[in-house]
């Protein structure tokens, strides 16, 4: 049986989440289930803390004030059960960590294994998402960045830089020849972001933007794209640094390329307060030295 506590965390998923079918599929409940924890709630309080419209559900005056209130006691409860699971032993635990998917596939999975065999209590759930995901929503513990920060409200870890190339095929430069200076580009097929269009503005001196041939939303797809020849592409090392090493990818106008720009910061991110920190921290004191940005 549930407790009152669990009825708490569906209601703030529910109310982070912005619906009830959304909350069961990030829960992996039914959301008869979510309705029913939701209406639970409300009964023993006797008053309606959701609004719920066809399309959308917003706090009543009393729900924003109560859920602010629940956020606050569950999060004290959650620091005091980690106080004692961690107290003098290793930490253990779920920890949620969410990256880009070529930050997933070329950096932590790799990492992923060595990891469990020193931390075998953290239980690691890795995600991938194209964009800055809201952690709280997505029940998210600690995120990798690339790129410069914003968010105050969340704790930024630099794990290094990872510089930005201007790469292609040699099998395309073969057919379409070597560009010289940036403004070269406007005569070679370009592969670039279908969002945000903030990662089609290449570091490049005299660059005024460009209109891709071929676009992704995925960075590892934009990468197959350039090794099949499609094109020219600007990545991060750390999805291309192999491929530039074995020759599968060459690097242009290195002369023409400015470095240390915002693009190439590489941090891990959490909120300020999180109850899992030192699952966070070991998580980032491990993968750090190893990384290969």
């Amino acid at each position: 049986m549930r407790t009152r506590s669990d009825d708490l965390e569906i209601l703030l998923t529910v109310v982070d989440c912005g619906g009830f079918s959304a909350a069961a599929e990030l829960l992996d409940i039914q959301v008869a289930r979510v309705s029913r924890a939701v209406s639970k709630v409300e009964n023993q309080l006797g008053v309606s803390i959701l609004n719920r419209t066809t399309r959308r559900i917003e706090l009543t005056d009393e729900g924003r004030q109560f859920v602010e209130s629940v956020r606050g006691g569950l999060l004290q409860i959650q620091r005091a059960e980690e106080d004692i699971i961690t107290r003098g032993e290793v930490p253990a635990g779920r920890l949620r960590v969410d990256a880009a998917s070529p930050f997933v596939f070329h950096q932590l999975v790799p990492l992923i294994k060595p990891f469990n065999q020193m931390y075998p209590d953290i239980r690691i759930e890795l995600t991938s998402n194209e964009g800055f995901v809201d952690l709280l929503e997505k029940r998210t513990d600690v995120a990798i960045r690339i790129g410069p920060m914003s968010d105050s409200t969340l704790h930024a870890r630099p794990l290094g830089r990872s510089r930005l190339y201007i790469v292609a095929a040699p099998e395309y430069l073969a057919q379409r020849g070597i560009p010289r200076k940036t403004a070269d580009l406007e005569h070679h097929d370009t592969i670039g972001f279908s969002a945000p269009r903030s990662l089609n503005e290449w570091p490049l001196k005299g660059f005024v933007g460009l209109e891709p041939a071929l676009t992704s939303s995925n960075g590892e797809t934009v990468r197959q794209l350039a090794l099949s020849g499609n094109g020219i592409a600007c990545l991060s090392g750390f999805m291309v640094n192999k491929d530039i090493e074995e020759g599968r990818l060459m690097v242009l106008l290195e002369t023409e390329t400015m470095m240390n720009t915002a693009r190439e910061q590489v941090n891990a991110v959490f909120y300020k307060s999180s109850s899992v920190a030192k699952r966070i921290s070991v998580f980032i004191d491990f993968i750090q030295p190893k990384l290969a940005l």
